[in-house]
């Protein structure tokens, strides 16, 4: 299945691109309505692994919901591991699973976890409007 792309013209909102790795529609959908609602003007929902690997390689996102449990494939989690390559901006990562142990603890890391079921809102927010809380975003609040 291609991605999805929906650019959103409402006022207020930021220039943030978010892939959105989900293969149920349904989700997908109530996830792309809470992230534009907390700010995102470009959502693109990748239903496979073969359509986030595409998208990809087209556009390094700005943040990125993995799907642990993908129809194609059952380690969606691993999508983080080649995020983290993609350069030196690192996207935001929150991972969407009904089976937290699943993912390995240092994948697990890298994002935060949401289980399945969970509120869209809340973790639109915490991936767009949360600060970063790492050494680096510590270290640069603390130099100014």
């Amino acid at each position: 299945m291609a991605s999805v792309k929906h650019k959103n013209p409402k006022s207020g909102t930021r220039n943030v691109r978010v892939l959105l790795v989900e293969d149920d529609p349904i989700l997908s959908l109530d996830l792309e309505q809470a992230l534009r609602e907390a700010g995102a003007n470009d959502v693109v929902i990748c239903a496979s692994m073969a359509a986030t690997v595409a998208e990809l390689e087209r556009k390094a996102p700005d943040a990125i919901i993995l799907d642990v449990h993908l129809a194609d494939r059952d380690d969606g989690w691993a999508l983080a591991e080649i995020v983290s390559m993609l350069g030196p901006k690192k996207p935001r990562i929150a991972f969407s699973t009904g089976s937290p142990q699943d993912i390995p603890p240092q994948v697990r890391e890298m994002g935060c976890v949401f289980e399945k079921p969970y509120d869209p809102a809340q973790l639109a927010d915490v991936l767009l409007n949360q600060k970063k809380t790492g050494f680096i975003a510590r270290l640069r609040g603390a130099l100014g």
